[in-house]
């Protein structure tokens, strides 16, 4: 393996850092301090702080080159279509309904063994239909009662708007 030291490969980590690198209320050296507390349980086992975060970096993104993010491309605006913060109780279900996997009582789950099972949720699960609501581009609709029926579950399960209003006047 590439890391050599004690390190953290738990999914609930990665949900952590995660929702900690989204959060913008938090500084960039705070949160950089935190992600190496999060993965690192011996920090004085830490010999290089880059290439400890590049190791987060590498990890989290399952040893894939690319970032992987919540966001669904749709040419240049990006779309969130799913909060491990805000979706709990949906993974929670889809994964009890599909797998059989009790996220809450699993002791230990690999993050890339996580991540896997994550993007392979069937459309028949509840949450894979919500995500498909949230990516959907209702401008595309052309029946008007299909169009309002997704405008609909578009606003039922939306996403809180966790941008700062610096963020939001930039999309403007």
């Amino acid at each position: 393996s590439r890391i050599k030291i004690d390190f953290n490969t738990d999914f609930r980590i990665c949900i952590m850092f995660e929702l900690l690198m989204q959060d913008n209320t938090i500084q960039q050296e705070a949160k950089i301090n935190q992600a190496l507390t999060l993965f690192y349980p011996n920090r004085a086992q830490i010999k290089d702080i880059n290439k400890a975060i590049n190791d987060i970096l590498w990890f989290y993104a399952c040893g894939k080159k690319e970032e992987i993010n919540t966001k669904e491309s749709e040419g240049n605006n990006t779309k969130q279509i799913y909060s491990y913060e805000f979706d709990d109780e949906y993974i929670y279900s889809a994964f009890m309904e599909q797998y059989k996997i009790d996220l809450n009582s699993i002791e230990y789950l690999h993050w890339w063994k996580f991540k896997a099972l994550f993007n392979s949720l069937n459309e028949n699960t509840h949450f894979a239909k919500i995500m498909g609501y949230r990516a959907m581009n209702i401008s595309k609709i052309k029946d008007k009662e299909m169009k309002s029926y997704y405008k609909k579950m578009q606003k039922l399960y939306s996403l809180p708007d966790m941008r700062t209003p610096e963020e939001k006047e930039a999309d403007f």
